[in-house]
Formats: structure tokens, sequence, C-alpha cells
């Protein structure tokens, strides 16, 4: 009896060390070749730039190449999906933003399920938007804009870098608490229609911090507002909107996301690397200049706050009856 029980677990300490020598040399090796890093919009906007500043830091620690690649369309959807329907191995990520946590709501159909789709990498950062216009537009404050808008309804327009982002609900949320009435201008990314903002193709933009700075410093755009209820150090002397709209807030962020199914050590390698790459000074520079806040926590972390997200703006949305585009 006594040798039957020793042959027994005998083998089940040898299948278990086995085992061991079969996954973690695997574990360990990971990454062996280049990450995908899949943007959902069109270069030259915020979530652009934070992809391609955090893959630089994401390189230097994984000792592999990070080549970020944009596939923008459908709302963040077509880029989404290809990541949700890639092969769970740490390979092929995405930068997820706000839409991310509309589309549940907003979307009746989306073509990877639902967010069970992804595993939780890492909360990047979080930041307001702000409401610019083109740098010779008559609109000096919000107050000027919402009496315009109430002149002159449906006349002026908002652009925004997909339907369901930040820049679209922004507007929304902002029409409905002045009772104003503007037309919606969604775009293929943030870069394209800022471009048309400056060209004079639309009225104004509640562009994410990241994609509007750079053009704010360099006089290219106005800033009126911006969508936090505290001032932000990265747009000195002006003001949160809800100074003069009360009850307005939102908030901009940027995550990083794998497929569902993703091991749980190659998704502590990948937070691991990104936490590191958001200390570069390359990084923090960006951070400081745009008016994001780091937020780099645990994948548990980033679940719980974009659940929360998921669950204001799905209310917004319903309460609202704002449909895709």
């Amino acid at each position: 009896m006594w040798t039957s029980i020793v042959s027994r677990s005998v083998k089940s300490i040898a299948l278990v060390l086995a085992a061991a020598a079969y996954c973690g040399p695997a574990m360990a090796a990971f990454p062996e070749q280049p990450i995908r890093l899949i943007v959902p919009f069109s270069p030259g906007g915020g979530t652009d730039l934070v992809a391609r500043t955090i893959g630089a830091g994401m390189s230097k620690d994984l000792g592999q190449t990070v080549i970020v690649e944009n596939k923008p369309g459908a709302g963040t959807m077509i880029g989404e999906d290809f990541v949700a329907k890639s092969k769970p191995d740490g390979y092929t990520l995405v930068i997820s933003s706000f839409a991310h946590a509309v589309n549940p709501t907003l979307q009746p159909h989306l073509p990877y399920g639902s967010n069970k789709a992804f595993t939780p990498v890492m909360l990047i950062a979080r930041g307001p938007n702000v409401l610019v216009v083109r740098a010779n537009s008559p609109f000096k404050t919000v107050g000027d804009l919402v009496a315009a808008a109430k002149e002159h309804p449906n006349k002026l327009t908002y652009a925004s870098q997909g339907t369901g982002t930040s820049a679209h609900l922004a507007g929304a949320l902002f029409a409905d608490l002045t009772k104003i009435k503007i037309t919606h201008i969604p775009y293929r990314g943030a870069g394209p229609a800022l471009s048309d903002l400056m060209g004079g193709q639309v009225d104004m933009m509640f562009a994410t911090a990241s994609a509007a700075a750079p053009l704010v410093s360099g006089g290219k755009l106005k800033a009126l507002g911006v969508t936090t209820t505290s001032p932000s150090p990265a747009f000195k002397g002006v003001p949160p909107i809800s100074a003069s709209v009360p009850g307005y807030a939102v908030e901009s962020w940027y995550a990083i996301y794998a497929p569902a199914g993703t091991p749980a050590a190659v998704v502590d390698r990948l937070n691991a690397a990104a936490r590191k790459a958001v200390q570069d000074p390359m990084f923090t520079s960006m951070v400081q200049h745009e008016g994001l806040t780091v937020s780099a926590g645990t994948p548990t972390d980033l679940e719980r706050y974009v659940r929360a997200e998921e669950e204001r703006w799905g209310r917004v949305i319903k309460e609202n009856n704002i449909k895709p585009e």
C-alpha cells in the first residue's frame, strides 16, 4: 500500500516538474518577436501619440520592437475587433480609450460580442478634453458659443474623432445641458478632425488634451474651456466648462488591452513594461505638457475603472437617446 502511495506521489511530482519545465521557459522567453500595438484611430491624434510614446518605452524594457499600427474606423470597432480576434499570446495589443466603455451601449451589434473579448493590461493615463475653436474664431468664451447656438439652432458644427468617442459624447452632453442644438461631424481620427477645424470646415471640437495641447500652444487653436471640473495645468487660464455649465464633466483615458485568454504571466510582463514606460522622461514630459495624469496600476484597476465608465455613459446614452451615425 505504502509503495503504491509513494509511487503515485513520485509520478505526481514528476508531472508537476515536467509542466513547470515546459511552461517556465516559454513564459520567461516572452516576448520572442515584435509586438503589434493597434491604434483604432488615424495617425496624428491623441491616442496615436500616446501609443507611439508608450510603445517606444515598452520596447526598451521588453527587448523587442513595439510596432504601432493604425486601424481606424467604425467608432474604434475595426481596430478593436482585429485585436479581439487575434491569437491571445500577447503579441497583438490595442490602445483603447473612451469609446471602449461606451460602445457596448452605443452599438447594438459589436463584432466582437462584448468587452469580455479583451483582457485588461493597464490604465495608462487620464485627462481632460478641451473645447477648442480655430484661432480666428469669433467665439471668445463658452458663453459666446452657447449664445450663437441658441440664436442659430443646428448651424454650428462640432468635430470628433469618431462616433462614440469622448469628443462626440462630450459635445452631446454639452448640448443637452445647455439646451442647444449643434451638429456632430464624425471623422476617422482626431488628426483629420483637427485639420478641418483649423481650416474652418467645422466650428469647434471637444478634443482630447493630448491632441489639442500642441495646437493651442502653437497658436493654431483657441481653447475656451476644459471638460474636467478643475482647471488643467496644461491649459493655464482656461476655465472648466462646468463654471458656466453646471454638472458638466468628461474625462478621457487611455489603456492597453490584450485578447481574452492571454496568459496571466504574459499580461503581468506587459503590465510591468508599461509601468516602466510611463516613468520614462519622454513619456512624463508628454504627460506634463498635455494635462494627462498617469494612472499606471494593475489589470484589476483598469477593469474596475472601465466598468464604472460603462455604467455612467450607458445611462447618458440611453437618457439622451444617442444613436450611432
